[in-house]
């Protein structure tokens, strides 16, 4: 009989997710001693036995672990001078000065949880805060690693003799379950009315005050594991439209979070895929088309929802005793980050909030929730957070060479940014648009908490070439400040980039990247781009024919002033536009002195003058709102076609002119602006596979990537991506990042490591 030992140093997702018990299994299976801890570099595990019982062993790391486990390697060193184990033993985690695990998202209630949450017999029965190895949170209560409750927000509430009891039981499903807790022992819920500065009611009282509230149309703040919601009844047109004048939300729909399953699917068409991804432990916001266009129009003006289901036990108490559907929308004032301390909500919420449900565990890090709809059966993000950050994404290696951590800070609209350590790619969650002193604050904040968290302070760092973003002025300062290097990259350059890193692709592409706008290499706007290149380098192959932007991101706002710049571009005189005279005449000014109007080939002002031509949106209160409701206006049923021309210059371009002065006619004849709203984009997906080929001939390149934030309209993509694979080309789309601006943190990362690599400067 061969005996020998092994050291195994397994990476990844492997703390908090039940890998000690899982192990412990199975070591009791193959007959096997030793010990298992917690590290800062992930889970050591040392054993002695017979070789065909180690080696079976340390292959089933890979294909038996825990559901939420994510095993990323497993380092075993072998010895043959035995120690002399006798048992297996769960040793104290051991803290490093050199850390490398992995930290779990936040986990939605688990089924066995929420049977027991409903069960009288249960000890937990109703308790807000119920979880156990499987469920509860995780990102949002970690200061430190190793994962252990000392290392958490839990750590204020020590474990009654019950709870102890399960945490240390080997068989228990909660064992070494961190945020394991009771009614006796765990964190306590209470509830504010407006304007006290004491809790009028705690624990079920508590709960029972807030259903009431939300059953007689107010306005209740609820704390949850990433921050605190605004709630109000959904079916209720009442409530919402004060919520919206109260928060100040314009037209920008709103969330619902329902009951179950079958009420999503009395609202919505609910595929089954759409289903899995709902149902699913991350829990995310569902986009989905409503079943009837004009039902819920306070929540949402145009023809779909963002459907989650409950992710706590809080929200399946408040949806069990209250309304099935509930608003609920981020408590934050104006733009900035969502709200998540008890004080900040009492205190900023005054006057928009009529109560306040809160609970005393601390959240360490604010996390909005996920948002997405469904594509080719997997996810396609809006925004990743909650439930998928801060699980990493990982690069292909880069010829066995030492990488240096990198650092990239995305662009401005949909903030964020991402650390890359050897070919793990850390996301940050949701940030928001970083126009205010509040977003900025948040943003500094989580970079410091990621470089903490993975070990990872960066060796480089790669910011949007914008000279004014707040991203890039964050850079260049820090650059300066320590010392390092800091690459300046081209923002649809980024874009494409991030869609091949997505998709695990390198080499030379056609990138298509749509979008509002980017700081383009010849100083104006660009947004309607063909790019041909690879990971290090670019061409502009084609665009949009650019025109001006009247007021430039004041455009974005008011559709009106590029469709006004269009019209006079395509020759069209007095065509009725939802502007006043004077306002009208001072934009002709501005058009014929070419003062304050860039130049831009912007898709996504396009696609706001189109629909305001239309007089589907005249003024939009948030970015996009002309395109998201041409989308939502369009019939599927036409097929049609409006005139355009491409045309050689020193790039290939679509010129818009024809088209513009097409759907003026068409539209004063009387043709349905549904109608035409297909048509247009009908037009603009000929034009995208039109150009593409005629790239891909001239190039020989048949790799193709869709990427920017036009590729959020549904319409058009799940009609281009078949265009273009029918026609042969090997087309990809996002599946693990958001195709906007929150998502080319991946694609600056890919061009930075390259570039710097080629230079040889690390």
């Amino acid at each position: 009989m061969s005996l020998i030992g092994a050291n195994i140093l397994v990476n990844g997702i492997v703390q908090g997710v039940g890998f000690r018990p899982f192990i412990h299994k199975q070591i009791t299976d193959h007959s096997l001693c030793g010990f298992i801890r917690n590290t800062s570099r992930g889970v050591e595990i040392e054993i002695e036995g017979e070789r065909e019982r180690v080696d079976l062993f340390i292959d089933e790391l890979w294909t038996h672990a825990p559901a939420l486990a994510q095993i990323d390697e497993v380092k075993p060193v072998f010895y043959r001078e035995l120690k002399g184990y006798t048992d297996f033993k769960i040793l104290e985690s051991r803290f490093q000065s050199m850390r490398d695990t992995l930290i779990s998202p936040d986990v939605a209630l688990c089924d066995d949880c929420r049977r027991e949450l409903f069960d009288p017999r249960n000890r937990r029965y109703r308790y807000p805060f119920i979880n156990c190895t499987n469920c509860g949170p995780r990102y949002t209560i970690v200061r430190d690693v190793p994962y252990d409750r000392k290392n958490t927000t839990m750590s204020a509430f020590p474990l009654c003799a019950p709870c102890d009891a399960e945490y240390h039981d080997i068989n228990d499903r909660r064992y070494h379950a961190q945020p394991v807790c009771c009614p006796e022992c765990g964190p306590a819920l209470f509830f504010y009315a407006a304007g006290e500065t004491a809790p009028s009611a705690r624990g079920e009282e508590a709960l029972a005050a807030a259903v009431s509230l939300l059953q007689n149309d107010g306005i209740v703040a609820v704390k949850g594991l990433g921050g605190i919601h605004l709630a109000v009844r959904a079916e209720s047109e009442k409530a919402v439209l004060k919520l919206r004048s109260r928060k100040d939300r314009g037209q920008k729909p709103f969330a619902l979070m329902v009951r179950d399953v079958e009420t999503a699917r009395e609202f919505c068409e609910l595929t089954g895929a759409g289903e899995s991804l709902m149902t699913g432990r991350e829990r995310p916001i569902v986009l989905l088309k409503k079943k009837e266009k004009t039902a819920f129009a306070a929540v949402s003006e145009n023809d779909s929802l963002g459907v989650m289901l409950p992710y706590t036990p809080l929200h399946e108490l408040l949806l069990k005793d209250g309304p099935r559907a509930l608003v609920m929308t981020s408590a934050n004032p104006a733009e900035e980050p969502i709200l998540y301390k008890n004080e900040e909500a009492l205190s900023r919420l005054d006057g928009l909030a009529d109560g306040f449900l809160l609970h005393d565990r601390p959240i360490e890090s604010r996390c909005d929730d996920s948002l997405l709809w469904e594509l080719d059966g997997g996810p396609y993000f809006a925004r990743r957070s909650r439930g998928y950050a801060p699980r990493p994404i990982t690069l292909p290696d880069v010829n066995e060479k030492e990488i240096p951590h990198l650092l990239a800070l995305g662009a401005e609209q949909k903030g964020a940014f991402a650390l890359l350590k050897d070919t793990k790619v850390f996301l940050s969650p949701y940030i928001g648009d970083m126009k205010n002193a509040a977003a900025l604050l948040h943003y500094e904040e989580c970079i410091r908490r990621f470089e903490k968290l993975f070990d990872c302070p960066p060796a480089a760092l790669v910011c949007d070439l914008h000279p004014d973003y707040a991203s890039t002025h964050y850079a260049l300062r820090r650059a300066r400040g320590e010392n390092i290097p800091c690459l300046m990259v081209q923002h649809h350059h980024a874009h494409m980039a991030a869609a091949m890193a997505d998709a695990g692709i390198r080499g030379r592409t056609i990138g298509l990247t749509w979008d509002g706008a980017g700081y383009g290499t010849d100083g104006t706007v660009w947004g309607g781009e063909f790019l041909l290149g690879d990971e290090k380098d670019f061409l502009r192959a084609a665009s949009l024919r650019p025109f001006r932007l009247p007021g430039g991101d004041l455009a974005a706002l008011e559709p009106w002033r590029a469709a006004l710049s269009l019209l006079e571009d395509a020759g069209i005189k007095d065509f009725p536009l939802p502007a006043e005279e004077g306002k009208r005449q001072t934009v002709l000014a501005q058009l014929k002195a070419g003062v304050n109007t860039p130049y831009a080939s912007s898709m996504g002002r396009l696609f706001d003058a189109v629909s305001c031509l239309l007089g589907i949106c005249g003024e939009g209160s948030y970015e996009g709102r002309g395109a998201v409701l041409l989308e939502s206006a369009a019939d599927p049923s036409e097929n049609g076609l409006l005139p355009y021309e491409i045309i050689q210059d020193d790039r290939l371009l679509f010129d818009e002119r024809p088209m513009i002065r097409a759907l003026c006619r068409d539209l004063e004849k009387g043709t349905a602006p549904s109608v035409l709203a297909a048509r247009f984009m009908n037009t603009i997906i000929d034009m995208g596979l039109r150009i593409t080929m005629r790239i891909s001939r001239e190039s020989g390149v048949r790799q193709v990537v869709l990427s920017g934030g036009s590729f959020q309209n549904m319409y058009m993509l799940r009609r281009l991506l078949p265009a273009l694979r029918n026609k042969g080309l090997s087309v990809y789309h996002h599946r693990r990042v958001s195709p906007g601006d929150e998502g080319l943190v991946l694609g600056q990362l890919l061009i930075a490591r390259e570039r710097l690599f080629e230079r040889k400067e690390f």
